[in-house]
């Protein structure tokens, strides 16, 4: 029997969830570093979300507020774990969340590659919105 729970990620919990990334997420980020969980954090000490058992990430979302915007980031689940429910609630967590800070709605970034994460999305009651594309400009460092 498995014992997981939710909880936000702390300081100390950095390096374990890009570990955990490395393992259970598609794709990388250009914030996908000590420097970038740790600022987040730092910023909204409430918006990584874990699934943990016992001391081991098991699942994660990050839950971005900016006081506008309810944005989901890095929903993702270790595969041994896949299938038993963890996204769901990790996404329930997220939109209670955002409902408690006054969110309208929210809306996730997936991959266009990432067929498994798109069918994940679709049940959990998201839609694809065709009409919207992402522009980036990274910062020189």
């Amino acid at each position: 029997m498995i014992d997981i729970r939710l909880r936000a990620a702390e300081p100390a919990d950095a390096a374990s969830v890009l570990a955990f990334w490395r393992e259970s997420a598609e794709g990388t980020s250009i914030s996908d570093d000590l420097g970038g969980v740790t600022r987040l954090l730092e910023r909204d000490p409430e918006a990584l979300i874990l699934a943990v058992d016992g001391d081991r990430i098991v699942g994660s979302v990050i839950a971005g507020w900016d006081g506008w915007r309810a944005s989901l980031y890095r929903l993702a689940v270790l595969p041994s774990y896949r299938r038993r429910g963890l996204s769901k609630a990790l996404l329930k967590a997220a939109e209670e969340r955002f409902a408690a800070l006054g969110g309208r709605r929210c809306d996730a970034m997936v991959l266009e590659a990432n067929e498994r994460a798109q069918h994940a999305w679709a049940s959990a009651g998201y839609e694809r919105q065709e009409q919207w594309r992402r522009w980036v400009k990274p910062f020189p460092a």
